[in-house]
């Protein structure tokens, strides 16, 4: 890979981490508008039940802490509401606002306040940023141990707070009790807010770092359906699809379709002119799936359409191909082909089988039947082996049908085969129509069959009818 290649490929990792963490922050900002707004209805409950004589705290002081934390706790909603939580800084407000609130709480109900401090640290956790954590943190041990100042003088009054009994009486504040309120009460839970802000940041990192690592994977992931895009096309172009394929050629009619298991298949057609009257057909399969199946498709159909020529025997060419990809089939491949020449001129039709399905063929006014022909070994099995050929006549009205094995072994979700009975039922019963209707009607058939069941197999079929003779200038 070129430097300027890694170098798009880092600035393309780093745009998709920055809008996957906008991302998060946006959804946390609404995370904590709504949980604040949950417990702003909780405070505002608390103060109904305080209204009602539930709680034999002092109105006024619920009343002043209960307004400040609603009003605090509603800011991060309507803010959202306003900028849909885009901008950077409404993460802060949302923050700043719980810190606020609780400080209300806090200093004008001093025992119920203390653990309410945990919550600006525990919303902070939505953002996966130490750095915010650590801002929670620092705001709440500043403003904890000035809320409980406040609270000796303006707040419900606490004994607990400064845990004496003889601080019972009338309220009385010097400097011994405030000494004691923080030492002994202040101090001891801003250590345990301390310690929980450590815990959050641990997992900050570690849900931001699985976060980056899922966000390197996707990327990847778009990569590699990308390339497989691309490969997808680059096969399609290699297989021949513009149809009628021949439209100056009246001797015959030829249709084929490809339709992958995956991205990229191991299955492969083609046709083509050998020479003015005779028509090449070519009907493939190769072993696995996916990329090196394709890659390998594309080896064997180039080495099988390079290799025949005029007047040469199909069974040498088949010979000649299989060594070539022998000499180099680290992956263990194999491909079963069928291959065959058609003289456009007297009928004759002449063949190759390594390994594939055998033909149907249909007669003029008959119906497709399977053609019993010998089948070699697979091409790239096993250097040295000797292809020989076979030989068909045809007669004008006469069809070949040629498919992979994806087309018989198409599974339900019963897991029934589709089977060979079937395709030949299908076959005879649309004898008459032209190539193209006729794949497309089996394909239809298939489809039925399979119903919502995952296709795992390569369907693959060629049909080629033998309109008239040419005629010799």
């Amino acid at each position: 890979m070129t430097l300027k290649a890694k170098k798009r490929d880092k600035n393309f990792n780093m745009e998709e981490e920055f809008s996957a963490m906008h991302q998060n922050e946006v959804e946390a900002n609404q995370y904590v508008a709504k949980s604040l707004a949950a417990c702003s209805s909780v405070g505002a409950f608390l103060w109904v039940l305080d209204v009602l004589g539930v709680f034999p705290i002092p109105l006024i002081i619920m009343s002043i802490g209960v307004v400040v934390l609603v009003i605090a706790y509603l800011t991060p909603a309507i803010v959202c509401m306003i900028t849909g939580g885009e901008p950077s800084w409404v993460k802060h407000v949302g923050i700043l606002c719980s810190v606020i609130g609780v400080f209300a709480i806090s200093s004008t109900l001093p025992k119920h306040g203390p653990l309410l401090w945990t919550l600006p640290i525990i919303l902070s956790c939505h953002y996966y940023s130490r750095k915010l954590t650590r801002i929670a943190l620092v705001e709440s041990m500043l403003l904890f141990p000035v809320s409980v100042i406040i609270g000796l003088y303006y707040g419900e009054w606490d004994t607990a707070m400064l845990n004496a009994p003889y601080y019972s009486g009338p309220r009385i504040i010097t400097q011994q009790v405030i000494y004691e309120a923080i030492m002994f009460f202040a101090f001891p839970r801003t250590l345990v807010l301390f310690g929980e802000s450590f815990i959050c940041m641990s997992l900050a990192d570690r849900t931001r770092n699985l976060l980056k690592r899922q966000i390197a994977e996707s990327v990847e992931h778009k990569r590699i359906s990308t390339e497989l895009d691309v490969a997808t096309q680059i096969q399609a172009d290699m297989l021949p699809s513009i149809f009628p394929a021949f439209p100056d050629r009246p001797e015959f009619d030829i249709y084929a379709t490809m339709n992958p298991a995956k991205e990229v298949g191991g299955d492969f057609y083609d046709f083509f002119m050998v020479d003015d009257r005779h028509l090449a057909i070519v009907m493939a399969d190769v072993s696995g799936k996916g990329v090196p199946a394709a890659l390998f498709m594309m080896i064997g159909k180039t080495l099988i359409k390079d290799h025949t020529k005029p007047g040469r025997d199909l069974g040498e060419v088949f010979t000649e191909v299989n060594d070539i990809l022998c000499e180099s089939n680290n992956e263990g491949l194999f491909i079963t082909a069928f291959e065959g020449i058609l003289d456009l001129v007297n009928g004759e039709f002449i063949f190759v089988n390594a390994g594939h399905e055998p033909p149907f063929v249909a007669r003029a006014g008959g119906v497709y039947e399977p053609r019993k022909i010998r089948a070699g070994f697979v091409l790239a099995g096993m250097e040295g082996i000797q292809y020989s050929g076979g030989s068909m006549q045809l007669r004008p009205g006469d069809k070949i049908f040629l498919y992979t094995d994806g087309v018989a072994e198409a599974t339900n979700a019963a897991q029934e085969l589709y089977g060979m009975k079937r395709l030949g039922e299908i076959l005879a019963k649309n004898t008459a129509l032209p190539p193209a209707q006729l794949l497309a009607t089996v394909k239809d058939d298939i489809d039925a069959f399979v119903g919502d069941a995952p296709q795992f197999d390569d369907i693959t079929m060629l049909c080629v009818e033998y309109i008239k003779a040419m005629q010799v200038q």
